[in-house]
């Protein structure tokens, strides 16, 4: 399975872009991983609901109809990280061939998107920054493969 991590804008700050690389170096020897970051919808005189069209446009353009996709989203459903690993497990599983895990704009996502992904996840019910979000999803990524290869990363 392929997990395509695909997220709205580019990451700005050098120390975010170096945990980032670091996972995903990391990954490679556990899954093929592709990372990629969408550019950002120029701003001006859009509503959010049109900037959130324009970004789905972008998105759609980037997930082909057989890819399984998953939206980060503060509504979504919460993992432990043992779960998460379950979740990955799962997908493998049922022969998921791309599973895209999306991380939109600051607006969120437009309707079309909703109706296009199979479910929702949250990283958590804070508020934090898309930039991070990436980062703390290529980790959380990474420690469910070492859970699911019985490594010694994750601690109870």
């Amino acid at each position: 399975m392929t997990i395509r991590l695909l997220s709205i804008g580019k990451t700005q700050h050098a120390y975010l872009k170096q945990g980032i690389a670091m996972y995903l170096d990391r990954l490679q020897h556990y899954a093929r991983v592709e990372y990629v970051e969408l550019p950002d919808v120029a701003q001006q005189g859009l509503s959010a609901d049109q900037l959130k069209q324009r970004e789905a446009d972008l998105i759609l353009k980037n997930v082909k109809a057989d890819h399984v996709l998953f939206l980060l989203d503060e509504h979504g459903k919460e993992y432990t990280s043992r779960e998460m690993a379950a979740f990955f497990q799962k997908q493998m599983n049922a022969g998921t061939k791309t599973l895209v895990l999306l991380i939109g704009g600051a607006f969120g996502f437009a309707p079309a998107i909703h109706e296009r992904a199979a479910g929702k996840i949250s990283m958590s019910r804070l508020t934090l920054p898309h930039e991070l979000i990436r980062l703390f999803l290529v980790e959380q990524v990474y420690r469910a493969h070492t859970i699911l290869k019985g490594e010694k990363y994750h601690h109870d």
